[in-house]
């Protein structure tokens, strides 16, 4: 078995060539534009990124490509969402522009493509239901909806 350097597998000129690529990834919170954080909470560091920009890109590029981004809706048993107005963490681990479909327990939607009042409004969609009304007018009052 031959074992190739993350400078190559995670390269994502290479993973585009694999076609009907899918890469899931998992976030701890989403902002209203669809920019990903994966490695703060709050302050805190959480994780390194590894190679999930890398993965997003490849996929996306690749033939009949995907790239999905995974979370649940909310975290510490509810009573916090998981998509924010803004980012809490900080840390950008996906920009908004290379987001693809964003999944939580409540639906998925594709924000390729989308302004940002198109992506505000998908992204309340599938948030917690108990904290729709909120991530709306925090929208409205930040001028994206």
């Amino acid at each position: 078995m031959v074992g190739y350097p993350a400078s190559w597998v995670n390269n994502p000129d290479i993973i585009r060539l694999n076609d009907n690529m899918v890469s899931v990834n998992s976030a701890l919170e989403i902002d209203l534009t669809g920019q990903i954080n994966s490695e703060q909470i709050g302050d805190r560091p959480f994780s390194g990124t590894g190679g999930q920009l890398d993965f997003v890109r490849g996929a996306y590029a690749a033939r009949n490509g995907r790239s999905f981004i995974a979370l649940r809706s909310t975290a510490q048993s509810g009573f916090v969402s998981r998509i924010v107005p803004r980012l809490l963490g900080g840390a950008v681990t996906d920009p908004r522009n290379d987001v693809q479909f964003v999944v939580t327990e409540y639906g998925c939607v594709n924000l390729k493509g989308l302004s940002i009042p198109q992506r505000a409004r998908a992204l309340i969609q599938i948030a917690s239901p108990e904290f729709q009304d909120h991530l709306e007018r925090e929208a409205t009052s930040l001028g994206w909806i």
